[in-house]
């Protein structure tokens, strides 16, 4: 039993405890320090039934109040929603090309595209959109299938070779590993690395290569063709790379780049933002005459 008896200098009664000769005194605890920690008990009993507090199996006591930071959040989002309404309409009815004669709605349709650019497209095309090997570069001015707006519009909506969209944009490269020898895919990478520097794409063995397998989709001067996503190969843009194990592998096996169509996931209002978006990174063309 602690030995408790009145300290004779304070004259307090100590608690009975001696540290290396120090006792204890037994002093009451200050009356504010009281009715703290009491009122904290209080409120903690409050808060307790006004608020979600005790978590359970699949979700939490929702309190008297049924308040949650989820339905916060849930509201302020509303709010913008119901703010931005006006413009994702506008944007869906004005035509494509329209849309940067009004600054207002450019200005949204940039910005929105621009976010989801970030959450859709980044995984693909990079953050900066500069691409990557088998995913085009977004802030050139090549373009597979066309870089007006109303055609990029067209390649988000429906996607590129998906089975999921019956109007997705399609062609396909055939693996030239089972028609042409080994000899000849090295001579036609020898070519088609030199298309760049101004070689005649029909000149020479690789010429004559070339005319005989590529020529019908990349054409006689290898500028490629849109309406089937054929590459211009004389611009040094290389989807694939250009080092010879890459073009042995292209022309070989045939590429065979996949794109998700975007269309039935994000809505219409938001594949024009990302139109917009797009064609405004730097590579965009003006609609063709006649379009």
């Amino acid at each position: 039993m602690s030995d408790r008896r009145i300290d004779p200098v304070t004259g307090t009664e100590t608690t009975g405890h001696v540290w290396d000769g120090i006792e204890e005194l037994n002093n009451p605890l200050p009356r504010w320090w009281l009715w703290t920690f009491y009122a904290t008990i209080v409120f903690a009993l409050v808060y307790v039934l006004l608020y979600p507090a005790w978590p359970l199996v699949n979700s939490a006591t929702g309190g008297v109040l049924g308040w949650s930071q989820r339905g916060d959040v849930a509201e302020e989002i509303a709010q913008v929603e119901a703010a931005q309404a006006p413009l994702w309409t506008a944007l869906e009815e004005t035509p494509l090309t329209e849309i940067s004669a009004a600054p207002d709605l450019q200005g949204f349709a940039v910005n929105a595209g621009a976010a989801l650019f970030r959450t859709n497209c980044s995984q693909c095309h990079g953050s900066g959109a500069a691409g990557a090997v088998g995913y085009p570069n977004l802030l050139d001015d090549e373009w597979l299938w066309g870089g007006s707006i109303e055609e990029i519009a067209y390649t988000i909506r429906h996607g590129i070779r998906n089975e999921e969209d019956p109007d997705a944009r399609f062609s396909q490269m055939p693996g030239f590993g089972e028609i042409l020898g080994r000899e000849e895919i090295a001579t036609l990478v020898s070519h088609v690395q030199a298309l760049p520097d101004g070689v005649d794409p029909l000149s020479g063995p690789g010429g004559e290569i070339f005319a005989n397998n590529c020529a019908s989709c990349h054409g006689d001067d290898a500028k490629g063709d849109r309406s089937m996503g054929a590459p211009n190969l004389t611009d040094a843009i290389w989807l694939y790379g250009n080092s010879d194990a890459r073009l042995v592998k292209t022309i070989s096996e045939g590429p065979y780049g996949v794109m998700p169509p975007w269309g039935a996931r994000l809505g219409e209002p938001e594949v024009r933002a990302l139109a917009t978006y797009v064609h405004g990174l730097g590579g965009g063309e003006e609609t063709a005459a006649g379009e």
